[in-house]
């Protein structure tokens, strides 16, 4: 619903765009494709909207969003990974779900950045996508955002329909604050080892498919880089709407 709306989040994503400079495409992976291996990577120059989700406002399912794709850039995500050991298929017919279009309808309001989505190889591990991560870090020196789409805390089943801001469950609040201040040390490892280490994470992420993006992006870090905050907040009591910069 945040697609349809002119909240802080959005415009926290806006600002943080404005701040990158020109910008060559970006890659995106997001909570809403995982795929069996080899991992799926598209390849349409030009994209559809895929509207993935049903029993919403008639208004989400006119929205389209008309970024260019880069067959050629695709190529070259394909060679990456395969560098790192992950067999990848171009795939030429899959569009943006809306993990990947709700956050660029913000960064990029015009749709003139080119976008190439990977999927999830499933199954995976955190590991996996934090060597996906190392292998794509070579596109940030090309002018490519890598941008990482899903949430820190994502339990649909446990909404706060009130939509209250201050109003956040406890064991949601814990978790995230527990993520927030792993990113600030940087402390990786502790990441990938949430599921035996952090508060509640059983309650936090009932699936990985939302937060395993997190460890594409901080795969892509370099030594000695740290982690800038572009927003952090809740809706509906149990969903985090963090998110953050590497680099």
């Amino acid at each position: 619903m945040v697609a349809l709306e002119t909240e802080e989040w959005g415009r926290a994503l806006t600002n943080f765009a404005s701040r990158l400079g020109r910008l060559r495409a970006t890659v995106v992976v997001s909570g809403h494709w995982e795929a069996p291996r080899p991992v799926r990577v598209t390849a349409s120059a030009a994209p559809e909207t895929i509207h993935d989700f049903s029993g919403f406002p008639r208004e989400l399912y006119r929205i389209r969003y008309a970024a260019p794709g880069d067959p050629g850039l695709a190529a070259h995500v394909r060679e990456l990974l395969g560098t790192a050991g992950f067999d990848a298929d171009l795939d030429p017919d899959r569009g943006l779900d809306h993990g990947a279009w709700v956050p660029l309808r913000f960064l990029f309001p015009t749709a003139s950045v080119s976008v190439v989505e990977v999927a999830q190889p499933v199954p995976r591990t955190p590991e996996d996508g934090l060597r996906m991560g190392a292998a794509l870090s070579r596109l940030r020196d090309e002018g490519v955002l890598l941008l990482g789409s899903g949430g820190i805390v994502h339990n649909l089943h446990r909404l706060d329909f009130a939509d209250d801001p201050n109003r956040v469950a406890d064991w949601a609040r814990a978790f995230d604050s527990w993520i927030a201040a792993r990113l600030d040390l940087m402390d990786t490892a502790a990441i990938a080892s949430y599921r035996r280490v952090a508060p509640h994470a059983e309650l936090a992420v009932p699936s990985p498919d939302h937060f395993d993006p997190v460890f594409v992006v901080l795969g892509s870090a370099r030594p000695g880089e740290r982690v800038t905050s572009v927003y952090e907040g809740f809706r509906y009591g149990t969903v985090s709407m963090r998110s953050f910069a590497v680099g």
